[in-house]
């Protein structure tokens, strides 16, 4: 998979999951791809405060981006 591709990929995830977040007043921004296996994102509105992120972010962002992504080893939010 190209990197144009995986980007894509990645993207498609996020679009899956933004329903979500956007219902409970956040978002997710794609930051980055680096290395082709870590993507950094960064969690806005209220997820940023919210005290479940982390594991919004491993067990339902993560796991989505594997899903369209299986390349990914790792999603990290960068604040």
């Amino acid at each position: 998979m190209s990197s144009e591709e995986l980007k894509l990929n990645v993207e498609k995830a996020l679009d899956e999951i933004r329903p979500f977040l956007q219902s409970d007043g956040g978002d997710i921004n794609l930051l980055s791809i680096d290395d082709n296996k870590l993507v950094k994102v960064q969690l806005v509105g209220a997820c940023t405060s919210c005290n479940v992120n982390q594991m919004t972010l491993k067990s339902g962002v993560e796991m989505t981006i594997k899903k369209y992504a299986p390349q990914i080893e790792k999603v990290i939010n960068v604040e």
